[in-house]
């Protein structure tokens, strides 16, 4: 390293965030302008600490002390060319990665971790300011076509991947626009569409073309698609949401998470939305029932909405406020976590169970009855809670929203009609990508699952050279090194 004792006359430094009772009066991205000098200073504390763990911890394998010794030596552009060359979309990950690397970063063991995501974030931001991000269309053509459904970061990623490769490659998005997840299930304030946009424009000027509002299975048969192209990658999400069917889950103010956040993303984007269906949390109680990150996106957009009160619950007993013994480093912490949408003003409550939705005479949600739950755990059985007596009681409440998970892709239409073969929690079963029908790939959270934005950026890099590898017989494509042990997260 450039400077191999950075990090013992240096802390840790981050963007100031905006003042909360600003910021929840728009959709722009909350940080503060951060001088680039400082990141210099930032990248300076990555230690010399031999063997790199944010390696094994970040899912792309990003080589981040070599990058991060390049932004100390302030050599933007190769600094641009380490980065990139594991992952396609830092611009992305930059900004909304949870950053598992962070967590398993040798300095982390005893001072606050290097501040990776935010160097990665400028590694990007300077590379298109200076102008090494630019169209690089392939010299040189297969005259292989590709269809990719989903325009989410794993389909963007496969994309990307195999235009570079030469393939003439189409995506497929059944929606109006292009990004899935990065488009209609992140709010502005954590990305701003402005991002996505500057990339699929970067990848069009490649020769990637973009078809939306085109439903394969419903607008296109999966037949056609099949003998149009010479091969079709699949990745299109895990997107049936697990549902809470309880007592009263048919009255009016009950909503799945996504329906919410799509719904103000499109609004946020300028679109119409017609007043019988819209779905506000203005001057409303609001109970967002899930802990994680899509539960603390709707905390967030419910304030921008303003909210009278916002609360919410989660199932599981509330993590310890830092790394417990159960996941040493450099395994991802089981802690709890306060987010931007947090600090704008929530209540959090741990260990709840929701037991009845109430109505009023005309079939619209008022309150929700909750209750404590003890969880008991007893080695080698599965965990198991009991509700806490005496604990039950209502809250007041006008919209619920369910953001607990997404259980498997959805099956009808095009899955049914490739006729693929499913594992056993429904989402496409795969060998190295390749599903059970020649030809036919898949990859992202329809293959794997519900997971993590850089996940599906690495399951699209690593089905691209899969798919390569079927066309061409051999892959000019670089991929993750399979030496190094995945840390699931």
């Amino acid at each position: 390293m450039g400077n191999p004792k950075g990090f013992l006359t240096h802390t840790r430094e981050l963007p100031s965030a905006r003042d909360p009772k600003v910021r929840v009066g728009d959709y722009k991205e909350i940080y503060e302008e951060f001088p680039v000098e400082k990141t210099t200073t930032q990248a300076s504390r990555c230690m010399d600490c031999g063997i790199p763990f944010c390696h094994n911890g970040c899912p792309l394998g990003n080589i981040i002390p070599e990058f991060n010794d390049a932004v100390y030596e302030e050599n933007w552009e190769l600094a641009f060319e380490i980065l990139s060359s594991t992952n396609n979309f830092p611009e992305f990950t930059g900004r909304i990665c949870p950053a598992p690397c962070e967590s398993a970063c040798v300095l982390g063991i005893n001072q606050p971790p290097v501040a990776i995501e935010h160097i990665e974030k400028t590694i990007a931001e300077v590379a298109y300011e200076k102008g090494y991000i630019r169209p690089k269309p392939p010299t040189v053509r297969t005259g292989k076509k590709v269809a990719v459904v989903g325009s989410g970061p794993s389909g963007l990623a496969a994309a990307a991947q195999l235009n570079k490769a030469g393939h003439f490659v189409t995506v497929f998005e059944r929606d109006d626009r292009v990004g899935g997840l990065l488009r209609y299930g992140i709010p502005d304030f954590k990305l701003e569409k402005w991002v996505v946009e500057r990339r699929v424009a970067m990848m069009e000027a490649e020769g990637v073309r973009f078809r939306t509002s085109t439903n394969i299975g419903v607008d296109i048969s999966a037949k056609e698609l099949q003998a149009e192209f010479d091969a079709v990658v699949l990745c299109g999400g895990s997107t049936v949401p697990r549902d809470l069917p309880i007592d009263g889950r048919n009255l009016k103010g009950i909503h799945f998470a996504m329906d919410f956040l799509k719904q103000n993303n499109k609004r946020v984007a300028g679109d119409n939305i017609p007043k019988a269906g819209t779905l506000t949390a203005k001057n409303k109680n609001v109970l967002v029932i899930g802990g994680g990150d899509t539960g603390s996106d709707c905390v967030g957009t419910s304030n921008r909405h303003g909210a009278k009160n916002v609360t919410q619950i989660e199932l599981l007993v509330k993590p310890p406020a830092s790394r417990s013994e159960e996941t040493p480093w450099p395994l991802w912490p089981m802690q709890i976590r306060t987010s931007s949408s947090h600090e704008e003003g929530c209540e959090r409550k741990w260990a709840i169970l929701t037991k009845k939705f109430i109505g009023d005479k005309n079939g619209k949600l008022k309150a929700v009855e909750l209750v404590d739950i003890e969880w008991q755990f007893e080695k080698g059985k599965r965990s198991r809670f009991v509700e806490v007596e005496g604990s039950a009681r209502e809250i007041p409440c006008e919209l619920a929203l369910l953001a607990i998970g997404y259980l498997h892709p959805q099956k009808k239409g095009m899955l049914e009609q490739f006729g693929l073969e499913l594992d056993g929690r429904g989402n496409v079963q795969t060998t190295d990508y390749a599903t059970s029908v020649a030809g036919i790939f898949s990859a992202g959270d329809m293959r794997r699952g519900q997971s993590l934005v850089v996940w599906a950026i690495s399951e699209g890099r690593e089905a691209a050279k899969a798919v390569d590898t079927y066309l061409m017989g051999s892959t000019v494509l670089e991929g993750k090194d399979d030496s190094r042990v995945e840390v699931t997260v």
